[in-house]
Formats: structure tokens, sequence, C-alpha cells
């Protein structure tokens, strides 16, 4: 009864031994930095962003121009001119917050143009981690980038380099 008891708990561990799941980490900054058209994207928003808030911050000087105008004209306008006045500074500031919406809102073009350059290079990469992950049978694949919880991984068990390789870019 003993040894049948035994192969029972035998073959149990070496059936729960050949469920174990596989791990793998992916470290997407890395892997990010190591793409050259990556990185020519993200040249390309920060010029576009830079010009961008150039425009808005033009927009506020003209806005503090008006108003210290406004300020030194005070004594010498009627009623009608200081509204007069007071609605042109508002309208632009209407103006210039729309601008900064527009520009840089959740939906605003900064967003959009980020998304038409960034997103291209992150699917290709979710699809070399997905055909690495099913040739080899990974259950999950962390990014330790983002992983804030993830106090140590063995580098045993980071494929960057080969989701690199995959894309093209070995290292």
């Amino acid at each position: 009864m003993k040894k049948i008891l035994l192969l029972f708990t035998l073959l149990l561990g070496i059936s729960c031994g050949s469920y174990a799941q596989k791990f793998a980490l992916i470290d997407m900054e890395y892997i990010l930095n190591n793409i050259s058209t990556y990185e020519t994207a993200q040249e390309q928003i920060e010029v576009i962003s830079q010009k961008w808030q150039a425009e808005v911050e033009k927009g506020q000087q003209e806005i503090k121009g008006l108003y210290k105008s406004y300020q030194s004209d005070l004594v010498f306008l009627s009623a009608e001119q200081k509204t007069k006045r007071e609605n042109e500074i508002v309208e632009k500031e209407r103006d210039v917050q729309q601008l900064n919406r527009t520009y840089f809102g959740p939906e605003g073009e900064l967003f959009k143009k980020r998304e038409a350059l960034i997103k291209p290079i992150q699917d290709d990469i979710y699809n070399a981690v997905k055909e690495i992950s099913e040739a080899k049978g990974y259950q999950l694949i962390l990014d330790r980038a983002s992983a804030e919880s993830v106090i140590f991984a063995s580098p045993r068990i980071d494929i960057s380099n080969e989701v690199l390789a995959k894309l093209g870019y070995s290292k």
C-alpha cells in the first residue's frame, strides 16, 4: 500500500512539474532605445512640440502685452473703451487656451502625431514578443520598465535581445 501511495505521489509531482508555467521579461525602454526609427520619431515629436509650444507662448506674451497696455491706459479710457479692451484680452486668452488644447490636449495634434509615429513601432514589438512567446511557450511576459513591483529578476529570463533580433536590430 505504501508503494502505491509513494508511486501515486511521485506521478502527481511529475505531472504538476510538467505543467510549470514559463515566464520571461522584456525591458521596453532598452528595446525602444535600440530601435533607430523610434529615436527618429521621438526627435520629430520633440521638434513639433517645441514649435507648437513657441506658438502658445507667443500668444501668452501677446496677452501680457495687451494687459500691460490696458493697465497703463486705464485712467484715460472711457467705460466703453475699458469694456472693449477687456473683451479683447478675454477673447485672446480663450484663443490661446483653445490653441493649447488643439495642440496638447488629450485628443490634440501631439497625441495624434505620437500615435502615428510610435504606434507602428510598438505594434511591431508586440508582434515579435507574441511570436517569441508562442514559439517558446511562455505564459507570461512582463515589462521590467513598467513593472514597478519587480525587485529582482534573473537576466536569464530577459528576452529583450531576442525581441531586438526578431525585429532585425541585433545587439
